[in-house]
């Protein structure tokens, strides 16, 4: 069964850093691209960052971008959303997402930033 349970959420003030973690099981890791959403107060749930199954292609919302970096851990089965210069309207939920047959999300990690 495939499952994903991310972490690393938290408070954090503008201009701050944090590092999410999306833990994936019950699928073959290294050949399915994954990527990351979030999801604030009142607003559509939004694409932030893509990565290819090989983990050479990246993509990121403008408004992320330059400032958030996916990446993935083969090793420990492990995609990361580093997030650096944090602004309160990056505040949202965020959500771990793949495709296997279906569509899988994992149940989200808030982040707030605010002072």
């Amino acid at each position: 069964q495939v499952q994903l349970v991310e972490s690393g959420g938290g408070l954090v003030q503008p201009g701050g850093s944090l590092r999410l973690s999306c833990s994936a099981s019950g699928f073959s890791f290294s050949t399915y691209a994954m990527s990351w959403y979030r999801q604030a107060p009142g607003k559509e749930r939004e694409l932030v960052a893509r990565i290819s199954y090989h983990g050479r292609q990246r993509n990121y919302a403008d408004s992320v971008k330059g400032r958030f970096t996916i990446s993935r851990d083969y090793d420990k089965n492990t995609m990361y959303l580093q997030m650096n210069s944090l602004k309160p309207e990056d505040t949202a939920v965020y959500y771990c997402w793949v495709f296997v047959g279906v569509d899988y999300w994992g149940r989200g990690t808030q982040v707030t930033v605010s002072s």
